[in-house]
């Protein structure tokens, strides 16, 4: 497991592929969607079937909700990861039972937070691919970064 990492250890082109990766489950598909995204492809195989994604799809939302797990797994930021805006979300190829998620971030920008001295503001690229290699997501999220040595 890395060290935690502070906003002075951040820097542009840094990459943080995923330390682990994450299988995806019909039941976990199916659960979530009752849960929070009751649509029929994401509910039932044959209704999948029938549908745009031609088979049972798992919502973009529990992929993201994956992501952010492989993400906070893979750079430890001290203190906790803090979200701060995602810019873009793009769901490019459906998340199906079985498939095997893992990611890649890069850091594009770093600056300090104008209205919080004590932390930093960290713009990253997350990409997510399945056991093909095939891009399933893209997202350019913001997040908060501690500075070891305030200002």
């Amino acid at each position: 497991m890395p060290n935690e990492l502070y906003f002075e250890d951040l820097a542009p082109g840094m990459t943080f592929p995923s330390l682990y990766s994450y299988r995806v489950t019909a039941d976990e598909i199916k659960e979530f969607a009752e849960r929070y995204d009751p649509q029929p492809f994401h509910l039932d195989e044959a209704a999948g079937e029938s549908s745009f994604f031609k088979g049972l799809a798992a919502s973009g939302w529990l992929t993201a909700a994956i992501v952010m797990r492989l993400r906070v797994q893979s750079i430890r930021i001290a203190g906790g990861m803090i979200g701060a805006g995602v810019e873009e979300m793009r769901w490019l190829q459906p998340v199906r039972p079985n498939d095997v998620l893992r990611t890649q971030a890069e850091i594009l920008n770093v600056r300090h937070s104008a209205s919080r001295p004590t932390y930093g503001v960290v713009r990253s690229r997350t990409t997510v691919y399945n056991q093909r290699d095939e891009v399933v997501m893209r997202s350019i999220v913001n997040f908060l970064a501690p500075l070891r040595k305030p200002l």
